[in-house]
């Protein structure tokens, strides 16, 4: 398990450096077998040193391609694959480790892709009120997969929202509950962009 200070979603890539002993060998350990890790936010702590309050909602993540360099910094590019739930966190030696479940897997159908496109509207919107306020973010017009349940995935990734916002986004299992909340919180922060660039 890989504790980080961000929410990561499957079919979104996740590029890392990892420096700190005990992920390095959990990188060598995942390259010598399924390449594959899980992702979970940090509620509260640090990623280096240990003693994080951790989620229990993460992602699993496939190891795309790995880089060593002479100074024993680690390149990875990753792919988020699937939602998973911890069932039980293990000993921390020599590395964070957990027993996990895999969530069920999106359904969208007619009625949540229509939603879906609704949505997407709205979370480009908010990219664009981002940008003109001279923030960092995705560009408002940025590719997404054509596949539904990675579109849905993607769109709740680059949503201009803040760590805990996406964490319930990730948690939430059902497409249309997702699609709602996602829509709730998009549009707050619309609100948000919106009164301060009036203000500006």
């Amino acid at each position: 398990m890989f504790p980080l200070g961000l929410v990561h979603f499957p079919a979104v890539p996740l590029p890392l450096q990892v420096f700190e002993p005990r992920y390095r060998r959990l990188t060598e350990d995942c390259l010598d077998g399924a390449r594959e890790f899980g992702v979970v936010l940090i509620e509260r702590g640090s990623e280096v040193g240990g003693g994080d309050v951790r989620t229990d909602v993460g992602t699993m993540t496939s190891i795309v391609e790995a880089g060593f360099n002479q100074i024993g910094l680690i390149r990875l590019d990753t792919m988020g694959t699937r939602r998973i739930r911890v069932i039980r966190w293990l000993d921390d030696d020599p590395y964070p480790r957990a027993e996990v479940e895999d969530l069920p897997a999106l359904v969208i159908g007619p009625a949540e892709d229509g939603a879906r496109a609704a949505v997407e509207r709205k979370v480009r919107r908010a990219l664009a009120l981002t940008a003109e306020l001279g923030e960092p973010t995705v560009p408002y017009d940025i590719g997404l997969d054509d596949d539904p349940a990675r579109r849905l995935f993607q769109l709740a990734a680059i949503a201009p929202l803040g760590p805990m916002d996406k964490q319930r986004l990730l948690g939430t299992e059902r497409a249309a509950a997702l699609l709602s909340l996602l829509d709730d919180f998009v549009s707050e922060q619309t609100d948000v962009l919106a009164a301060r660039l009036a203000g500006a």
